[in-house]
């Protein structure tokens, strides 16, 4: 029987997986190292049971005793399951940037998170780096893991993902591709891969706002380079000492913006539902496609799951409020046009009052209100059904005797897809509510001519 004795023994082996559409254009085969098949849902398992087994083996880490790290999730994550299956205590401390998600889910396997602020210097007391240093001195038969230090981060990925990859492409890699941060697995994979081939080129990519990019490139580490970016667990602003930039032959730098957009793409195009590092890594490999020739076999990291991000990068009101995602909505469609005040009428006003408006601003769809309240709506083709359907006149009949359905009110900033959606034969509009409070209404030909520009 193929029995496991616990998860642990489940990490490792993922699959290599061609990319089919994103990359159609380039003139090489683009394979992707899918790491969401590692049981904690990230290529950090690798790492993480590593680092805990070398502790154990050298003493550092004693039965009952408690790991400490500073992690973005991923590595809290892979030693949450080895502390669950071999009887240890976990804390991790984080950044008020990682999402919830990730948050919650270390919670769920019974590790303490301590939340730290993100822009502060490494040095700061306040940071997440620092404060798990100093709960490593406070708490008795505790270790501090320190994956950007740790050289059992980068054994990882020298022992188990560089013979993987190896072997998968029967030696043939020329490209490994790589979004950079504690510099564990483009280095750890980089040394075994060059080992077998040194003109197998690695490339790393890094986000905006992080130093390793001119420190690979001058070698000075300018903390000027450093500011605020969103992209997670990726990018440094110090130098972890997991890094042989002698290993790396390129550092690229990618948008956050072009790295959520291209992690959206890798889902709905490839069926891969990745994070945001897998973004990164192939948006890097995007940007340099015109170094690949015909008979280059690249082959990108996918670090992680998409189900961590579900509230972030795949989440559009998020991605619109960053101005990542370049989609018409609601106040696009009212900005684009002619400013027009609202056409509405009152319960107690007469249908051929109602006509009068329609016919005079040349509108078929009339919200219906009250004391600013909107209450249902009357239409032309509404009218006209209910006057050959009935044979009567209904000229003199008030508003409120052939009310119809009220228009959906929706956000202000709702995509231009869900308005379509929103919009029937029975019902011919939707409204929103502006920020100062003003209802604006969207007919099906505002869309319709929305499509169309």
């Amino acid at each position: 029987m193929d029995i496991k004795n616990n998860i642990l023994e489940t990490i490792g082996n993922t699959p290599l997986i061609r990319l089919n559409k994103i990359t159609r254009e380039l003139p090489c085969t683009v394979l992707a190292k899918v790491e969401y098949f590692n049981p904690g849902n990230s290529i950090k398992d690798r790492m993480a049971l590593k680092m805990v087994e070398v502790a154990e083996q050298d003493g550092r880490l004693k039965p009952g005793g408690t790991i400490i790290e500073c992690t973005s999730g991923n590595t809290g994550m892979g030693l949450a399951l080895a502390a669950v299956v071999k009887g240890y205590k976990c804390i991790f401390t984080t950044t008020d940037k990682q999402s919830k998600e990730k948050i919650d889910i270390l919670k769920a396997l019974g590790a303490e998170v301590i939340v730290c602020p993100t822009n502060v210097e490494p040095d700061d007391p306040r940071s997440y780096y620092s404060i798990a240093r100093r709960l490593n001195k406070e708490i008795p038969n505790s270790f501090h893991t320190n994956q950007y230090d740790n050289l059992a981060n980068r054994d990882a990925h020298y022992e188990t993902t560089g013979p993987e990859i190896w072997e998968q492409t029967d030696g043939k890699i020329t490209h490994l591709v790589v979004a950079t941060g504690t510099g564990g697995t483009v280095t750890g994979t980089a040394m075994y891969l060059k080992e077998k081939n040194p003109a197998v080129q690695v490339w790393a990519m890094d986000p905006y706002g992080s130093l390793l990019t001119k420190y690979f490139r001058t070698g000075e580490i300018d903390m000027n380079e450093v500011h605020p970016y969103i992209s997670e667990g990726i990018g440094e602003d110090f130098v972890p000492q997991n890094y042989d930039m002698k290993q790396v032959d390129v550092f690229e730098q990618v948008t956050d913006k072009d790295a959520a957009i291209m992690a959206r793409r890798i889902a709905r195009e490839e069926a891969l539902f990745c994070g945001y590092s897998a973004g990164t890594a192939l948006q890097g490999m995007m940007q340099l496609k015109d170094l690949l020739k015909k008979d280059d076999l690249v082959v990108v990291i996918f670090h992680d799951h998409g189900s961590r991000y579900v509230g972030k990068v795949y989440n559009d009101q998020w991605m619109m409020e960053r101005g990542f995602l370049d989609v018409k909505t609601f106040r696009d469609i009212i900005n684009g046009r002619e400013a027009k005040r609202l056409i509405t009428v009152e319960p107690e006003q007469t249908v051929t009052e109602a006509f009068e408006l329609m016919q005079k601003y040349h509108i078929e769809n009339l919200p219906v209100l009250k004391n600013g309240e909107v209450l249902g709506a009357i239409s032309e083709s509404g009218l006209f059904s209910r006057m050959m359907s009935n044979g009567q006149d209904i000229k003199s009949k008030k508003v409120r005797e052939v009310l119809e359905s009220a228009y959906p009110v929706v956000a202000f900033d709702t995509p231009l897809e869900r308005l379509s959606s929103l919009i029937t034969r029975e019902n011919g509009a939707v409204l929103a509510k502006d920020d100062s409070g003003n209802y604006h209404i969207v007919t099906k030909y505002d869309i319709i001519h929305a499509v169309g520009h």
